[in-house]
Formats: structure tokens, C-alpha cells, sequence
């Protein structure tokens, strides 16, 4: 499929600043792929579609406040630092994306905190934006880790358009994040809420948990117009056994398992057998899924309403039918549904 085929008109004022005041209050359009049917409904109705032993598989991984600002020396200038992934602790070597960019050379020193508590070196270029800096701290590997989480903020991403609030720390978070690693939210996990949670766990529908540290290709721009050309940044991820025992009995039985997210469609299709099982799996993912796709593990897939031509979007093309996605995001638009991470969502039954 080509770039261009996933390009629409997408209102400013569509694209969510906020999240739904309550977390499964926000909206959900539910889309049946075997009957071509779409109904508007709340997010908590999401109970009506699930019986006792389907299993929702969940990604638990956990936000860091990655954006930092520091000051460069001498002369000053405020650098946005965005922590990517950590290289080698030992060292405090990290891959970071400074804005701006054409400012910071190798050897330039940046300075961080009120009282410049913390001093970062930059050692490489890796990409235009991308380089590798060493941190500076005199203090425990765990002090130097705090004082990272002290100067950080939420990493909102920057369709957000607007500066990080204090309610931003809870609700860029899903609730049952546990793994610390990612620099952007799992959007569609955003949507449950402790009590949604417990309906279902109550109903008898079970919850499958895994791992995968969205680093920042999710949101990078596709730049070619065949999408077979596109590579995806890898992606660290973590499938338990038990996580894969679970999964594959729910299959067994036909049961429906809902993939809550992309990131966990991109998980689960990374590790699979040639049973079309659901293999336990410790390592890197650079899956790029995009129509025409094979699924093998979910048979549902709770996604939100995503930027034009986003690798997002074409994931959810992928699972509904190039055609019916489109024809939703249409009535979408229409209906006012919110777009982006902090939007509405979608069941793909």
C-alpha cells in the first residue's frame, strides 16, 4: 500500500489537548468487521462486548519523565534534551534527541537543575537530532537515577501542543503500568480505570500482561510512499511464559482476545510460532505492520483515532479492512470524536 492512501483532513480542533475527564468516560466507536456494522458508544460499555475467559492482553510499561531542559555553557542557551534509552549505566552514557539541534557539537557541556547539580557531556552524533551525552554526578547510580526523574517532565508529545500540567504525571500513565522504560504512553490503555478493571475482572475476563518500551519511531514520520520501504526503530520487548501460556490456551478454546493497543498487536505478532502460537520472548521488535497483514494471535483490537499517515493508523487499517477503517475515521470526523493520545478509542471486534 502506498503512503498517500492514508492521508485525510484532520481538524485542528479535533486533535485532543485533555484527556475525558474520567479515564473510561471517554468515547469508544465499536467496529464489526463480520456484520460492517459501527455503533457509538462510552468507553466503560467496553464490558458488553467481553464474556468470562476472554483475555485482554495489556502492555505494563511505564512512562519516564524524559524531557529535560538544560543550559548550554557559556553561552547559555536553552537545549530541550529528550532521553531515548540508557546505553550503559555504569558509564551514565544515554542516546538522547536535542532541540536545537545545530547548537550542541561534540565536547559542548550542558547544565541542568537550578544550582547545575546535574552536567552532561556530549560524546557523539548518532542521527541530525540524536546524540550520545555522559552525565556528570557525584552521587550512587540510584542518587544519579533520582536526580533524572527530579529534572525530568512528562514527555508529552508535541501534537499535544501545550506546556505539562501536574495532572499530567497520573494521566500519561496507564493504570497498571509497572516497567520503567518508555518515552511515550500506550494511548489505549489509557481508557481503564480501576473500577472498569474490576467489572471485568469480576465478569471473569482475564488480563495478559507484557512488555514493550515504546521508544519514539512509533511517532516518526513515514517518509516513503511505499510502505514496504518503511523501517521501524526497535523496540524493546518482554513476553512472560505464563503471559504466552494464558494467551495460547484462550486460543485454543476460540476465545476473544483483545489486543489493547498497537504496541501489543506489534508484541504478540513479533513472537509467533509456526503452530501460530504464542511463543514467551525476551529482546527486540521492529515489526511494521500495515495492510494486507495476517493476524495470528488477536481476533479484537481496542486502538485509538490516529494522525494521518501514522504507522498507528495503518496498524488499525490493517486489523479492520483498509475500506471499513476508513469509512470510521470519515464518521469520526463527523461525529467529533477526539484524535491522538489523549483521544477517543475504537473496538475492532
Amino acid at each position: 500500500m502506498k503512503l498517500s492512501q492514508f492521508d485525510f483532513e484532520l481538524p485542528k480542533e479535533l486533535l485532543a489537548k485533555y484527556p475525558a475527564e474520567h479515564r473510561d468516560e471517554s468515547r469508544l466507536m465499536v467496529l464489526n468487521r463480520k456484520e460492517q456494522t459501527i455503533e457509538h458508544k462510552t468507553f466503560k460499555d467496553l464490558i458488553n462486548y467481553f464474556e468470562e475467559g476472554d483475555v485482554m492482553m495489556l502492555n505494563n510499561t511505564k512512562v519516564f519523565p524524559a524531557r529535560m531542559y538544560g543550559n548550554k555553557e557559556k553561552t547559555g542557551a536553552r537545549i530541550e534534551v529528550f532521553l531515548l534509552r540508557e546505553l550503559n549505566a555504569e558509564n551514565r552514557l544515554w542516546d538522547v534527541l536535542v532541540d536545537p539541534a545545530r547548537k550542541i557539537r561534540i565536547g559542548n557541556k550542558l547544565f541542568f537543575g537550578d544550582d547545575d547539580s546535574l552536567v552532561a557531556e556530549v560524546i557523539d552524533n548518532t542521527t541530525s537530532r540524536g546524540r550520545t551525552l555522559r552525565f556528570l554526578y557525584d552521587g550512587s547510580y540510584e542518587a544519579f537515577r533520582e536526580k533524572l526523574l527530579e529534572l525530568g517532565e512528562t514527555p508529552l508529545p508535541k501534537a499535544i501542543n501545550r506546556e505539562v500540567e501536574a495532572s499530567d504525571e497520573e494521566r500519561y500513565q496507564t493504570i497498571y503500568a509497572k516497567h520503567e522504560g518508555a518515552v511515550a504512553a500506550p494511548a489505549a490503555g489509557l481508557h481503564f480505570s480501576k473500577h472498569l478493571l474490576k467489572r471485568l475482572e469480576i465478569k471473569g475476563v482475564d488480563f495478559a500482561e507484557m512488555t514493550l518500551h515504546i521508544g519514539l519511531g512509533t511517532f516518526s514520520a513515514v517518509e516513503v510512499e511505499d510502505l514496504s520501504k518503511h523501517k521501524m526503530d526497535s523496540e524493546q520487548i518482554v513476553i512472560p511464559e505464563a503471559t504466552a501460556d494464558k494467551i495460547n490456551k484462550a486460543k485454543k478454546e476460540k476465545r476473544r482476545i483483545c489486543a489493547v493497543g498497537t504496541t501489543v498487536m506489534r508484541t504478540v505478532e513479533s513472537s509467533v510460532s509456526s503452530k501460530q502460537e504464542l511463543n514467551a520472548f525476551e529482546g527486540w521488535t521492529n515489526k511494521f505492520i500495515f495492510p494486507p497483514f495476517e493476524f495470528s494471535i488477536a481476533n479484537a483490537m481496542i486502538t485509538n483515532f490516529h494522525e494521518p499517515k501514522s504507522t498507528l493508523m495503518m496498524q488499525g487499517a490493517a486489523f479492520a479492512g483498509y475500506d471499513f477503517l476508513m469509512e470510521a475515521y470519515k464518521q469520526a470526523i463527523k461525529e467529533g470524536y477526539k484524535f491522538s493520545t489523549y483521544g477517543d478509542a475504537m473496538l475492532i471486534i
